[in-house]
């Protein structure tokens, strides 16, 4: 099969003709696109996908343009969890086209999607850790369990290679049968949505509260289209940096302010919420402030700083982006009493009184008429165009892209 391999010899590029970090380290990225051998069944109840689209996730992103290379620390605790090479790619609509011998409830033909983690049950751990028996899969302890190699999910292990390929391996338990009346194009945000439900579901926001969705990616999109539909009452903020991310966020029922400068991005949450500003010698903070949850599903030093001045006292700043290791000003988060709470992408969650794994949670919410993604699918590319599509990522300001997938139909 053909597939993007990551942790290899880079291809010489020339070098970018405009200051764009990202492009630059496209140009540099150690991936190739190479022949590999055919994945074959990982333990007896695995079986072999033909991806049909593969989304691109922010974490893909920044690893293949190494955004996170020049960070101010080294010591990233989660390197055990990470095996090269990998064939990324864990957001994948496919058809499923063999079954390992004691693989249950699937059919060859079945169109699925994937929950990727690598947890007890797909690395066959048995008895399965407390984690993973309370449905939180991306808390599992055996992500650097063996036979397979270390990885938190799809993509990240060498063994475990993704949907930038023209095959893919999973666990039986990793695949979710998609409905008929789902299409393609909406099925593919099964992951993010399900990152963005967990963030709401551990931290829900106050009745007839205020929130601010910060970022409108991927993840900032699929969170406000979740506040929309199970928190109707909630009025939301969405913080955008390109005019197609902010239309989408309009389109959902959003009020939507730009990401910069970061005083003008307080000035006008302020306003908005009802925040009263403080004097201040450098940026401002509103006191006690009026928005009860901030959703930052970027996770940089700014958007750090910009909620915690925005939030009211006690609120909750909840970290769901990826982002390296940062050092920001958070004096408000002790003087207002935050909470500063992190959000691990997804496993069961419980929605209107009902536990499900968040993916079906997606993909009824989206049967039902609940929640429409429509138009978040922006760019789609063949894998021989995989830099062609980075680089619709590293130019949003142009591209107008907001989601970008691989198309293998």
């Amino acid at each position: 099969m053909r597939g993007l391999l990551y942790g290899v010899a880079p291809e010489p590029q020339p070098e970018p003709d405009e200051d764009n970090h990202l492009l630059k380290g496209l140009a540099q990225t150690p991936m190739r696109l190479v022949d590999l051998p055919d994945p074959e069944f990982l333990l007896p109840d695995w079986v072999v996908t033909r991806p049909r689209l593969t989304g691109i996730c922010g974490s893909d992103a920044k690893q293949v343009f190494m955004d996170w290379v020049n960070v101010a620390t080294p010591d990233n605790p989660m390197k055990g969890f990470f095996s090269l090479p990998q064939v990324l790619g864990h957001e994948v609509v496919a058809d499923l086209v063999a079954l390992g011998p004691e693989a249950e409830g699937l059919d060859v033909g079945d169109r699925v999607v994937l929950n990727p983690w690598l947890s007890c049950r797909p690395r066959g751990v048995d008895p399965i850790c407390p984690a993973c028996e309370a449905g939180d899969l991306s808390l599992c302890w055996s992500f650097g369990v063996g036979p397979i190699a270390p990885g938190i999910h799809t993509g990240t292990s060498r063994d475990a290679s993704g949907g930038y390929a023209q095959l893919m391996p999973a666990h039986d338990t990793q695949l979710f049968k998609v409905p008929d009346e789902v299409p393609d194009e909406l099925a593919a945000f099964a992951d993010p949505f399900a990152v963005s439900l967990h963030s709401v579901t551990r931290h829900p926001p106050v009745p007839g509260g205020k929130v601010m969705v910060y970022g409108a990616g991927a993840l900032g999109t699929c969170a406000t289209a979740i506040l929309r539909a199970l928190h109707p009452d909630v009025e939301v903020l969405v913080v955008a940096r390109f005019e197609a991310q902010a239309a989408m966020a309009r389109k959902l029922g959003a009020t939507v302010i730009g990401h910069e400068p970061a005083q003008r991005v307080i000035e006008d949450a302020a306003s908005w919420s009802g925040g009263v500003l403080q004097p201040s010698d450098g940026l401002p903070m509103a006191y006690p402030g009026a928005i009860d949850v901030v959703y930052d599903t970027i996770g940089k030093q700014e958007t750090f700083e910009v909620g915690a001045r925005v939030l009211k006292a006690r609120g909750t700043l909840v970290k769901a982006g990826v982002h390296g290791p940062t050092f920001w000003e958070d004096t408000p988060l002790y003087f207002k009493e935050l909470s500063l709470v992190g959000s691990n992408a997804f496993g069961f969650e419980e929605v209107d009184g009902v536990r499900r794994h968040g993916i079906e949670h997606y993909l009824d919410l989206v049967r039902e008429g609940r929640v429409d993604l429509t138009g978040m699918l922006t760019h789609t590319f063949g894998l021989d165009e995989w830099r062609e599509a980075f680089t619709a990522l590293a130019t949003q300001d142009r591209s107008a892209a907001i989601k970008v997938a691989f198309d293998f139909r």
